[in-house]
């Protein structure tokens, strides 16, 4: 496969796997069997909540990790190390504090052999490209966000790759400074004079990937695989207000929900293998405090929600907003209906009660899900009604094979500890039973 010669075909992913190494020792499988090829001539993006996978596969296809499993090509020759056609934008701005405008662009030039008379030229070119003139001395202290992520661009640009990898790089930004940056990048990649021939994106942010994507893939909660590739043929320039626009984020808005969550949640097979005489759902990442607030947030607008304006209102990623929803509706708090969700009895019960009822109601809760029956009943038969945390995490990779048991093991304690059910002592790393 490495002498693919479709020179269609900028960079591809070819049966990408990729784990992490979690403290429990064992390891956390991000990327599964992912294989994407990224055209010349395309704005590629993947959209998918906060952990999804996203920016590690933006990092693998880049060369800056090297895949667990699987091949990179670029212009299909196998690729080793960094990627030479691609440029990176970050989220987080990454300039080097000591060096100016001028100097941090040029950072961009590193490993390249080009001389310091054209790097000039071609610095002060991508200055005046990018409405950077006048700060080629400023250090990023005396740059505003925007501006600090105009010198992130410049500095991809400059380089004169052939794609240009975005990883959420407007997130940071306010609302209108990010749509003007969105423009600029998209005007430069619409005028075809020169690089970049393609961009690779990533971000959680629907509209944004509406507007700017021509080919959208919609990857799965982790390990990343992907779900839907839709083909975006809306023409540019695009307006957010449009009929068109708005029926594609409405549809991709449905897709999404049905991933995050999902109408019927799968029982995990080790613990039907295992011959439970209840099911055993992994515990979403979502701390009380956000279930409480979700809840009130559902309380204050009659009982009524719309999780995708709720997550634009309050400023966070649609995933993170989804994962309290599964968190809420594990506990049957909530009943969800597409992306809005409703009040179950207990749920207006619970958000109408003093905290001391709350935690009366949490400790019972907690008390039917599968997971904490299990750790409960492991309490009960252990000495003291204590247990070492690896025992616990042991449990959790048995039962949930396929999830990040130290990620579990904290919600779940912490879950737990709201609703003084659980105990755990950080120092000795014990749990112990509370109150049942």
């Amino acid at each position: 496969m490495a002498g693919n010669s479709n020179n269609n075909i900028i960079a591809e992913l070819k049966n990408i796997s990729h784990y992490f190494p979690q403290p429990s020792g064992q390891s956390f499988k991000v990327v599964e069997n992912f294989n994407l090829p990224v055209k010349t001539g395309e704005v590629l993006s993947l959209l998918g909540p906060s952990g999804s996978g996203k920016s590690t596969i933006l990092r693998i296809l880049a060369g800056l990790i090297k895949p667990t499993e699987g091949e990179v090509l670029s212009y299909g020759q196998l690729l080793s190390g960094i990627n030479p056609q691609a440029s990176i934008v970050f989220q987080k701005f990454a300039l080097f504090p000591w060096l100016t405008v001028q100097e941090n662009i040029a950072v961009g030039f590193e490993g390249k052999s080009i001389d310091l008379d054209m790097q000039k030229e071609m610095i002060s070119k991508v200055i005046d490209k990018i409405g950077l003139d006048g700060f080629e001395e400023a250090y990023p202290r005396e740059l505003s966000g925007g501006m600090k992520q105009r010198v992130g661009i410049a500095r991809a640009l400059v380089s004169d790759t052939e794609l240009l990898c975005l990883d959420e790089p407007f997130s940071e930004l306010d609302l209108l400074t990010a749509i003007h940056l969105r423009d600029e990048v998209l005007n430069l990649w619409l005028a075809h004079e020169k690089n970049p021939k393609s961009i690779f994106l990533v971000s959680h942010n629907i509209e944004e990937v509406v507007y700017l994507a021509s080919r959208i893939v919609i990857l799965t909660p982790p390990p990343a695989k992907i779900h839907t590739i839709i083909e975006n043929n809306i023409p540019y320039p695009r307006d957010y207000r449009s009929g068109l626009f708005m029926e594609m984020v409405e549809k991709i808005q449905d897709i999404i929900t049905s991933v995050v969550i999902p109408e019927k949640p799968t029982v995990e097979v080790k613990a039907e293998l295992l011959k439970l005489p209840f099911r055993v759902d992994a515990v979403p990442r979502a701390e009380v405090t956000e279930i409480i607030g979700l809840l009130e947030a559902l309380n204050d607008n009659q009982g009524r929600l719309d999780i995708f304006d709720f997550a634009g209102e309050v400023g966070k990623d649609f995933g993170r907003i989804a994962l309290i929803v599964k968190a809420a509706e594990l506990l049957d708090f909530i009943d969800s209906m597409k992306h809005e969700i409703i009040f179950t009895d207990l749920g207006k019960k619970f958000v109408g009660s003093d905290i001391n009822e709350r935690k009366i109601i949490l400790n019972k809760q907690l008390q039917n899900l599968g997971l904490a029956k299990i750790i409960i009943d492991m309490l009960k038969k252990s000495k003291e009604t204590k247990l070492p945390r690896e025992v616990i995490i042991d449990e959790l990779i048995l039962l949930l094979p396929t999830e990040n048991p130290d990620r579990i093991f904290r919600t779940l304690i912490s879950w737990g500890r709201y609703a003084e059910l659980f105990g755990y002592n950080a120092k000795e790393k014990i749990v112990y039973l509370d109150r049942i």
